[in-house]
């Protein structure tokens, strides 16, 4: 997936105008690309769409207006992006109770090795995490994970086959069937790049 250029951001300015009206586009927008799974965790799989809203919005609450400073987070957000044959999704972990947050983290130290990528009934795909989220005793709540899909999960993704996000984490077993919705924008990741910029163009401009 192309990175989000320079000159398809919008100055200050331009952007505080048409700020609700693209805050409303993105909450659409991510309701195809949000996996709930069980009551904790929840994974929102980027595009150019995303990562560019959340571009812009640090630009405007950082109040950056230096060309450069805005390269520097282009490219900080930009890495979150897929790569060829290949998801990419931000993972968070969601406990409400404050007072109980490092103790629920805890529990789950280890996850990254227990979320998956299911297509159809036979392929699992290993969420790969991001290193430094994690260490033997502590874990945050916000990870970044890949799924790389060799051809033969990509060819059976592109057919049809259901997808679905698995956790067997032993304080944690979930299991969350993707809608059609979420699938089929998921499966445009791989095989239509014009799909992610159309979907920036609408979020940006409407």
């Amino acid at each position: 997936m192309e990175p989000v250029r320079l000159e398809e951001m919008l100055g200050r300015e331009r952007y505080g105008a048409v700020r609700e009206a693209v805050r409303r586009r993105i909450i659409e927008h991510k309701r195809s690309r949000r996996v709930t799974v069980g009551d904790r965790i929840s994974l929102l799989f980027e595009d150019r769409a995303t990562v560019w809203y959340q571009t812009q919005e640090m630009i405007w609450v950082e109040q950056i207006t230096d060309l450069d400073a805005i390269r520097e987070e282009l490219a900080v957000y930009d890495a979150l992006l897929p790569r060829r044959s290949e998801l990419s999704a931000t993972l968070l972990i969601e406990i409400a109770d404050q007072s109980r947050i490092r103790e629920e983290l805890t529990q789950l130290l280890g996850i990254d090795r227990h979320v998956w990528l299911e297509v159809g009934p036979e392929r699992r795909v290993p969420a790969i995490f991001d290193e430094g989220r994690q260490t033997a005793e502590k874990l945050s709540a916000v990870q970044f994970v890949r799924f790389g899909l060799d051809g033969g999960a990509e060819a059976l993704a592109a057919g049809g086959a259901p997808l679905a996000i698995a956790i067997d984490h032993p304080a944690y077993r979930q299991r969350t069937p993707l809608s059609e919705d979420v699938r089929r924008s998921l499966v445009s990741d791989l095989t239509d790049a014009s799909a992610a910029d159309a979907a920036l163009r609408y979020v940006r401009d409407g």
